[in-house]
């Protein structure tokens, strides 16, 4: 199984993905995907304009029983397969993870493709610790948990001097950086990236104290939030 990249946005392929990327996702004919509609804009992209409706797709979202993820090994008889999430590396904070999960148990050879990854991109431009992180993922979204999650999370991070990174979904990323200012100490750093890879690409660190000076909207765009107490 090969492990496909994809962009995280509207954007030239060429300047993020790697030819053999595209060489490769070019050649396979069985893909597992969370959203047919946009894989199949990627690949007519990537060079198989003309050839869409002799692919086959199956998907694989938060939806998949596991009942349904183990059905798919029978695709592997057929030759090998393309894993694509929605943006960015398969099955990192992705439900691709299962399928993943499904051919080391069946002795499947996966092979990982190189591509963009919003988190390690973000870290790499946060200038945060990047010795010692953790991935986050989502944190609550009501008020109550989420300040408590906040507060942990700036607690633990302060403990072991590790970065915490976190994402959030595109609508609610205004408030979650409100609930930051709001709730984390004054000099804990914060890293807001958000549309990595595209023209609009914004990063930025500063400590809460002085995010509080600024004012910023980041609105529904792909994001990152890096905490670093």
């Amino acid at each position: 199984m090969y492990l496909i990249p994809s962009p995280l946005g509207e954007v030239d392929l060429a300047e993020i993905l790697p030819a053999h990327v595209l060489e490769i996702a070019c050649s396979l004919r069985t893909f597992v995907v969370e959203e047919t509609r946009t894989v199949r804009r990627y690949l007519s992209k990537a060079g198989l304009r003309g050839h869409i409706d002799e692919l086959e797709f199956h998907e694989l979202n938060e939806h998949t029983t596991p009942a349904e993820v183990e059905a798919l090994v029978s695709l592997f008889d057929k030759g090998d397969v393309g894993l694509i999430s929605e943006a960015g590396l398969p099955a990192v904070a992705d439900p691709g993870a299962a399928l993943v999960a499904l051919c080391h148990r069946h002795g499947i050879e996966v092979v990982p493709l190189v591509g963009p990854s919003s988190l390690m991109l973000a870290l790499m431009g946060s200038g945060l610790n990047g010795q010692s992180f953790a991935f986050r993922g989502y944190i609550p979204a009501k008020t109550d948990e989420r300040r408590t999650a906040l507060k942990d999370i700036e607690r633990l991070s302060k403990q072991l001097n590790q970065s915490q990174i976190i994402i959030e979904t595109p609508y609610r990323n205004d408030s979650l950086f409100a609930d930051m200012l709001q709730y984390l100490e004054p000099a804990t750093k914060i890293c807001v990236a958000a549309d990595i890879t595209l023209p609009t690409q914004y990063i930025r660190t500063a400590s809460a104290a002085s995010w509080k000076k600024q004012s910023l909207t980041i609105g529904k765009r792909p994001c990152v939030f890096i905490i670093l107490a």
